[in-house]
């Protein structure tokens, strides 16, 4: 395993969650990690890719791999589904005999989502975290049947000093949020999203938590649609937790 990483902030964690962003700094460091910071990185091109747009999606991700090509160094995101349109999608998009397919085979076997990478790459459970509220867990949809960490989150959650852990009701099910499902289908994205509110408030947690934005800005927005006074947080964000800050 290297001794430090590459950091793929990813664009809806630049654009609406920096302080998360910073968190997960803060988390590495805690753990050792030094970090580099590709300047040159932009969008993977999932959003162009997921609505057809392959010539434009390729475009994009011609300059992601040249950015993340420059290091040996292994990749890491706060985002799961990022990190599936790398290593699942790449492919398609450079596929056998194109200049770029060897280099997407190369990154694509270092690219990782941030709870993948603590709880497989560097064998840590515990991040020492503090944080004593009431927390229940969403499975964002990526992360968990493209990436497949289904329990990588929780074992990270449930090893923070204080937290009461309480399980969700229909975990796995989609929140409604899907990328463009929520544009091109609303009245489905508002009946899943409704649904999962629900569930949340049902919980009776303190907080409910999610490790990819997209689902986060969903299910926030619907708590608050909801009057209910439920924080919705990134997982990154509790992880960064210590007891000195509260």
């Amino acid at each position: 395993m290297a001794n430090g990483i590459q950091l793929f902030i990813t664009c809806l964690g630049e654009q609406f969650y920096p302080t998360t962003l910073k968190n997960m700094v803060r988390i590495l460091e805690r753990l050792g990690v030094s970090m580099e910071f590709p300047e040159a990185q932009t969008c993977c091109g999932q959003p162009f890719f997921n609505n057809g747009f392959q010539v434009d999606a390729r475009k994009v991700a011609r300059t992601w791999l040249e950015s993340f090509s420059k290091s040996a160094l292994p990749v890491v995101s706060p985002s799961g589904s990022c990190v599936a349109t790398i290593r699942h999608h790449y492919q398609e998009l450079f596929p056998a005999g194109t200049p770029e397919h060897d280099l997407v085979l190369d990154l694509q076997s270092r690219t990782f989502e941030l709870t993948e990478f603590l709880v497989h790459q560097l064998s840590v459970t515990d991040v020492g975290a503090c944080f004593p509220h009431s927390v229940t867990y969403h499975a964002s949809c990526h992360l968990l049947r493209e990436i497949g960490m289904r329990d990588e989150p929780k074992i990270l959650l449930k090893a923070v000093k204080n937290l009461e852990f309480i399980e969700l009701v229909e975990e796995e099910t989609c929140c409604g949020f899907g990328g463009s499902l929520s544009v091109l289908y609303p009245g489905v994205s508002k009946a899943m999203m409704e649904n999962k509110v629900r569930h949340v408030i049902e919980s009776g947690a303190e907080v409910v938590t999610v490790a990819e934005t997209g689902c986060l800005m969903n299910i926030s927005g619907g708590l608050k649609r909801a009057g209910s006074s439920i924080r919705a947080m990134h997982l990154i964000d509790i992880l960064a937790a210590e007891e000195r800050d509260l």
